[in-house]
């Protein structure tokens, strides 16, 4: 998603620079002095490639290591590819717009670079949601979950998420509903150079229902219930004796627990990063529309955040993936049967 074109420019009649000189309805740039521009731009290339590398490496472990050939994996897998995408098409582009605050490649290209930001955002969170409901039947409902959880099954989910995302980030801008009653303002704030995201009264709180407030209170349901039942499964292991079980049934309900627990904060990151965004954009047309365009820009990166802090997330929590990292910069995943080294711990 990009930042809306925020009418309150400030007003200057020598030495105003523009977006575009040859144009009579070019937009103003926001002076910036060099070093804060180079500031910015260290800043966001950073944030650029560690979301590229670190979501790349993610999709190198799960794709090479047979062991992570698991319905989970898969969602996580497809998870970083969403992540990869962004830091790819949409992040570069946004970086530019945002600290030039001048949209130089056309309206065309502005659709598609507002649309594939939908897309992906929305993406992610349905992503994780579908993650919590394979948790949910791995802890809760374990009898059953190698029969409902399958690879078809999460195959499907998958082609889901993506025509669902697709469909809802492109419909939603090509078929400007998001902008009807409110023609005559974006009118007003728009220039050449501008790449307008704006939504009315209805669409400023339906887009953040569906794309985040929705799936997130389910998510949240769904790791409450987790949560309670797997302390009662704990309780029970501890209330039983250690002899009358072996060694992986007392260990298999704590790590459902441990795992439930680490993807709980993965959830919990994406909720700080997207709710102030999403809380700006419900907001804003109440305020007529008056919330400043560094506000915006600032709500909208801490989202963007979002996909650099997941592989981060898996390398601080999940020894597996931390293995993984170093067979593949030791360039020994090179190796012919490498695929079938054993990532997880003994213990």
């Amino acid at each position: 998603m990009e930042q809306k074109m925020n009418s309150s420019y400030p007003v200057m009649t020598e030495h105003l620079e523009l977006c575009f000189d040859f144009s009579n309805t070019s937009c103003p740039k926001m002076a910036r002095s060099t070093t804060n521009r180079a500031i910015l731009y260290v800043c966001s290339l950073s944030l650029i490639l560690i979301t590229v590398l670190g979501n790349l490496f993610v999709i190198i472990s799960i794709s090479h290591f047979k062991q992570l050939h698991t319905p989970t994996y898969y969602l996580v897998l497809s998870l970083a590819v969403t992540d990869l995408l962004l830091g790819l098409v949409v992040l570069p582009n946004s970086m530019i717009y945002s600290i030039e605050t001048c949209w130089y490649i056309g309206n065309i290209f502005c659709d598609i670079h507002i649309s594939l930001s939908v897309t992906l955002t929305i993406a992610s969170v349905y992503h994780l949601g579908f993650i919590a409901v394979v948790r949910y039947f791995a802890v809760c409902d374990p009898l059953h979950y190698t029969t409902k959880i399958t690879v078809p099954v999460i195959i499907t989910i998958i082609i889901f998420i993506w025509v669902f995302s697709i469909i809802y980030g492109f419909g939603l801008v090509c078929s400007k509903i998001i902008r009807k009653g409110i023609e005559d303002y974006i009118r007003t704030v728009s220039c050449h150079g501008s790449c307008v995201l704006v939504f009315n009264k209805l669409w400023g709180h339906l887009n953040p229902f569906i794309g985040f407030l929705c799936p997130t209170v389910i998510i949240f349901g769904i790791y409450i219930k987790i949560f309670i039942i797997a302390r009662r499964h704990a309780r029970v292991i501890r209330n039983m004796s250690r002899k009358a079980q072996s060694k992986e049934e007392n260990n298999n309900p704590v790590k459902e627990h441990k795992a439930a627990m680490k993807l709980g904060i993965v959830i919990g990151v994406y909720i700080i990063c997207w709710l102030p965004y999403c809380m700006t954009i419900a907001v804003d047309p109440h305020i007529n529309y008056s919330t400043s365009r560094v506000l915006f820009s600032a709500t909208l990166w801490l989202g963007f955040i979002n996909s650099a802090f997941n592989p981060i997330l898996y390398a601080f929590f999940y020894p597996w993936f931390r293995k993984a990292l170093k067979l593949i910069l030791s360039c020994k995943i090179l190796n012919s049967d490498s695929s079938t080294i054993n990532l997880f711990p003994e213990n």
